[in-house]
């Protein structure tokens, strides 16, 4: 079933394991997801960012889409996660992460999702803390969760870019939490956005551990979330190369530091680097091993545009030629189905691990089962 993200979070605080959080690109990808949830009863976050929406809208320029293609990838990707989760027996959430604006937050609820984030980071303090704070007075009377962020990560990933960070203050997100009463806090903490986190990145726990430190002595019931935290699997970055991928400096966060600070108050982890590697292995493979599809008259241009850019590895750059599959679900041409399959192994492969990893398998019991119509009662008599 649907729920806010509220509810999965509050389970993960309190038996104290990680949740991942995966960005879907795909109808095919969102239907694979929520497949190996189902499989290990985990609760689901799914995760669509701005960049996303309009990319599952049609725009192949999604990094400047248009406001009515992120309206129509909104409603593309929330009719997607309904087709496949509204009667799923896992909990299920639909998260917008990184939206810049309250139109965007504004589309998303329009189109299904139970749970927004605003990301206001960016600017000066005062004004993330106004802009979180209309976006919890537009999103809680739906009942739909709101995820604010305070800190900056560096890194590059969809419109987020950053070429250095800076480290949440403990106290500052305590007095966040207060003013815009939003129900998750992204936190700055040594995660990096992208593949391109370094080798040996070490992520400094006792941010968190301090600011949870400081949420529970001051008596607020929110929770922590890890952005930029992929694993970037090294085999991935070797296979992708060892195949004409030209892929360099890219390194992820050791899943035993993520494991650790999912015990320590981190209570949502993001992923999305890892699903792209695997997908693009998975499609590179393909094409290896069937030369024949390179002159294929479904996926050939595929090919011919994902080798013309062997730095890049995310599939959005060069699935443009099979959109309608991505955006509404294959058809039946042989060929599409054979990428739409490599896409959905990527996701199952790569997220499988992480949610035994991080404790959510076997966790979906724990989940309150709760409408976002429950919930937006729960805030109309908390005042909030």
């Amino acid at each position: 079933m649907l729920v806010p993200m509220r509810a999965i979070l509050e389970a993960a605080d309190k038996y104290r394991y990680g949740q991942a959080a995966f960005n879907m690109n795909s109808v095919g990808q969102i239907e694979a997801a929520v497949r190996i949830h189902e499989l290990l009863r985990s609760g689901a976050i799914l995760q669509g960012a701005e960049a996303s929406n309009a990319f599952m809208g049609g725009e192949l320029d999604f990094m400047h889409g248009t406001a009515p293609a992120k309206r129509e990838g909104a409603r593309n990707i929330g009719d997607a996660v309904k087709k496949y989760g509204a009667d799923s027996p896992v909990p299920i959430a639909l998260h917008l992460d990184h939206g810049k604006s309250l139109e965007t937050i504004k589309a998303c609820i329009d189109g299904g999702y139970t749970s927004v984030m605003i990301d206001g980071s960016s600017l000066p303090y005062e004004e993330n803390v106004e802009l979180t704070r209309e976006a919890v007075k537009l999103a809680h009377p739906y009942g739909v969760t709101v995820e604010g962020e305070l800190g900056v990560l560096a890194g590059v990933e969809d419109h987020v870019f950053s070429a250095t960070s800076t480290y949440t203050n403990p106290l500052q997100a305590v007095d966040f939490f207060k003013k815009t009463k939003c129900d998750a806090l992204a936190i700055s903490y040594g995660t990096c956005h992208g593949a391109n986190k370094g080798k040996d990145t070490r992520i400094r726990r006792e941010i968190a551990i301090a600011t949870k430190e400081c949420m529970m002595h001051e008596g607020i019931d929110g929770f922590l979330v890890s952005h930029g935290s992929s694993t970037v699997p090294q085999e991935y970055v070797q296979q992708i190369n060892a195949m004409g991928g030209q892929l360099e400096n890219a390194y992820g966060i050791d899943v035993a530091q993520l494991v650790d600070v999912a015990k320590a108050g981190i209570n949502k982890i993001n992923v999305d680097t890892d699903i792209r590697l695997a997908c693009t292995r998975n499609i590179m493979e393909l094409f290896r091993d069937h030369p024949q599809l390179k002159e294929s008259s479904s996926i050939g241009q595929l090919y011919r545009d994902m080798t013309a850019k062997p730095k890049n590895f995310d599939p959005r750059n060069y699935v443009g030629s099979i959109m309608d599959a991505i955006m509404h679900g294959c058809g039946d041409d042989e060929h599409i189905r054979l990428i739409d399959r490599c896409m959905q192994d990527g996701v199952i492969e790569s997220i499988a691990p992480l949610l035994v990893q991080f404790g959510s398998y076997r966790k979906s019991h724990l989940i309150e089962a709760v409408t976002c119509e429950q919930m937006a009662e729960r805030y109309r008599k908390a005042g909030i």
